[in-house]
């Protein structure tokens, strides 16, 4: 069943290379970090949700809106299948009853914060900035060749997009939901500035965010998703 349909549109992917125990109080039972080329990575994610549903239904107001969530990257095994997923550290979105809703079907950490976007085309270049505030302002920008580009197999976008599991930790319990969509294009990234205190939003475990630079930086284009119905799977 789906629970959510929309767009996901204008992905800013920002990705580091992390020590896997800083991760460890976060890793659901029953899945285990993913590695790409033997690198544990955590991403922030900016991005657009457009024309949003939620069980069919549109609500006025709770469309389109900004959200920017900071993830990693696990897997699961069932029977002979792997299942590749992402676990989400925290995830803001402007609006409290987006947050609310979130929070309680999905037992996810979301966080109202206001928030605002600018996306500008114009000759071959490529805008996207997105900022959230919490006592001062943090965004993340980023200028990109505005053609894009197909995936390329077994690249480093494919690892980060290709993920198509939500999985969350409530104590001893392991959830997850699907998420569907097709293969995402990527807009070559020329330049990019990051404004964020990584210790005041994510907690002291993340504070060396704010020296350390990112392994990459992406801008995707998305598509439309369907998120499916959570089920208790450990």
């Amino acid at each position: 069943m789906n629970f959510l349909k929309a767009e996901w549109r204008k992905l800013v992917i920002i990705n580091y290379e992390i020590d896997p125990a800083v991760l460890e109080q976060y890793i659901p039972e029953g899945t285990e970090i993913d590695l790409y080329h033997g690198k544990c990575y955590l991403s922030l994610v900016g991005f657009m949700f457009l024309n949003t549903k939620l069980l069919g239904l549109s609500i006025p107001f709770y469309r389109n809106f900004e959200e920017v969530n900071l993830r990693f990257y696990v897997k699961k095994k069932e029977k002979d299948t792997w299942k590749r997923g992402v676990v989400f550290i925290r995830e803001i979105v402007p609006k409290y009853a987006l947050s609310f809703v979130a929070n309680l079907f999905y037992q996810e950490n979301y966080k109202t914060m206001p928030m605002n976007n600018a996306i500008q085309e114009n000759d071959d270049r490529l805008n996207v900035k997105y900022s959230w505030k919490d006592k001062s302002w943090h965004s993340v920008q980023v200028t990109a060749d505005s053609r894009a580009q197909p995936m390329k197999t077994d690249s480093e976008f494919e690892f980060i997009t290709e993920h198509y599991f939500g999985f969350t930790k409530r104590e001893n319990k392991t959830s997850e939901y699907e998420v569907c969509h097709p293969q995402w294009e990527y807009y070559p990234v020329k330049e990019y500035q990051l404004d964020i205190e990584f210790e005041r939003l994510y907690g002291k475990s993340f504070e060396f965010l704010n020296r350390q630079e990112p392994i990459s930086v992406m801008l995707a284009e998305g598509s439309e998703i369907e998120v499916k119905t959570k089920k208790e799977v450990v």
